[in-house]
């Protein structure tokens, strides 16, 4: 059904009008989402978002390792970590306009508010030196709907004007359960299955919008593919603390995510329809939709007041079978996948942790930031990625490690760069803000030992 997009693969603002999407978990608002499965979603609590998204190399007795399985083994024995957190996101959609001289002539918008619960996640040991954690988060977001009216004289003159919308919904949300052990001293490895599942569909409508030659001869069409997703991939992930004190603590770490396909169930319906009679047509079968590999690798520092981080990530969307996945669109338009790489640094300070009259000092304040190519390119232009983040971590009380965090993010995708020239079609540019909500909780090094009364 996407090979019929008509020019509207990037310009849902410059034909017509975009609205929101109806479904609660639905996060993502963006006609690159038409293709693939859709907007990747930030990993990590919001103690990392805060932080640029960086987390393959930390390694806490306070929070839980949603990024590095190796990291489950910090946890100490008489604990357990429970994060949840929400995100609310502020999504604006911007694209340049041109008239049939190319000429410009005006800036298009739109957008869309929406919240939702971003990451639940749980780590308690198992005996010294080895835990286990779970993990629940979206992966991966579908949400756009456009729509335009072509009235162009070869339409108009026969039958009246056609109108056209595209839409799609749905997510991938990924469940992850690991163990972590360290069998050396400041060496750690850790193994994770994920669970990817999911349904996606993608919407299709072509109708007369004012029949001038009699309603029996023309059809309206309504197609609709929908993939339902239920698969397991596995990580794989090391940390190495190179200096592991009372003062101060230096940790490399690394993971690797084997990909491969997914093969969802997917199944097309396609109506057809006039006055006299409705023709309907439906198919299943199974889909080729990829996951890449992916590695990471990453460094961070921390001390009692002061943590950095810095950290890298590829991604292989362009290897493997993802190749045969080039589609071809109206006006010689090509999306083609392509292999991603993302550069993180991150930064959090906190005054003095033990100060007892000032609440303040004892606030962690952080910020990052982090920067990459989307996973696909229009016509041969590469869509890039950018946000800075900030963030602050209250504790609930003194000496405690449960604790409310809050991450900002401001961020921004493609450019108003023109990516057809004949006829002129502009890039479509997408600035968005988050504010991210978590709750560390339960994490006190006494959960489970027994209280005594004199």
């Amino acid at each position: 059904m996407q090979v019929v997009v008509v020019a509207a693969t990037l310009s849902l603002l410059g034909f017509g009008k975009a609205s929101a999407q109806g479904g609660a978990a639905v996060t993502a608002y963006s006609p690159y989402t038409m293709f693939g499965i859709g907007e990747l979603q930030t990993i990590g609590t919001a103690q990392m978002r805060a932080m640029g998204g960086v987390g393959v190399a930390w390694r806490s007795t306070q929070m839980p390792s949603m990024i590095n399985p190796a990291g489950y083994s910090a946890t100490l024995q008489n604990s357990f970590l429970f994060n949840v957190g929400v995100e609310g996101n502020f999504l604006q959609n911007a694209q340049k306009q041109y008239g049939a001289s190319g000429d410009f002539t005006r800036m298009a918008k739109n957008g869309k508010n929406s919240v939702n619960i971003h990451e639940i996640a749980i780590q308690f040991p198992l005996v010294k030196g080895l835990g286990m954690g779970l993990s629940l988060m979206p992966y991966s977001s579908v949400g756009y709907k456009m729509s335009f009216l072509d009235q162009r004289d070869e339409i108009a003159g026969n039958v009246g004007a056609a109108a056209y919308t595209y839409s799609g919904d749905g997510d991938v949300t990924e469940v992850k359960l690991g163990i972590g052990w360290e069998p050396f001293k400041n060496f750690s490895f850790g193994v994770a299955a994920k669970y990817y599942w999911g349904k996606i569909s993608h919407n299709y409508v072509s109708e007369v919008a004012n029949n001038i030659v009699g309603s029996s001869s023309f059809l309206s069409v309504i197609g609709e593919d929908e993939y339902a997703i239920s698969n397991f991939k596995f990580q794989v992930g090391l940390q190495w603390n190179a200096i592991a004190n009372d003062k101060r603590m230096l940790t490399f770490g690394a993971t690797y995510d084997y990909g491969g396909g997914l093969r969802p169930k997917v199944t097309k319906s396609l109506v057809l329809n006039n006055s006299y009679e409705t023709d309907v047509v439906r198919e299943t079968g199974i889909s080729q939709m990829q996951l890449p590999h992916s590695v990471k690798a990453g460094v961070m520092y921390h001390d009692p007041k002061f943590m950095a981080a810095v950290e890298y990530e590829f991604q292989a969307w362009g290897g493997g079978n993802n190749g045969r996945f080039e589609e071809k669109v109206n006006n010689n338009m090509t999306v083609k996948y392509v292999d991603t790489h993302t550069a993180k640094v991150g930064f959090s300070y906190t005054p003095s942790r033990f100060d007892v009259r000032n609440y303040f000092k004892r606030v962690s304040y952080r910020v990052g930031f982090r920067y990459s190519n989307y996973y696909q390119t229009y016509n041969d232009r590469a869509i890039p990625q950018y946000a800075v983040t900030a963030g602050f971590g209250f504790p609930l009380k003194f000496m405690g490690t449960s604790s409310i965090d809050v991450s900002l993010e401001y961020g921004l995708r493609g450019s108003h760069a023109l990516m057809n020239s004949a006829p002129k079609i502009g890039m479509i540019r997408q600035d968005y803000f988050k504010v991210g909500l978590g709750f560390s909780l339960f994490g006190e090094d006494y959960w489970f030992v027994r209280p005594k009364y004199d």
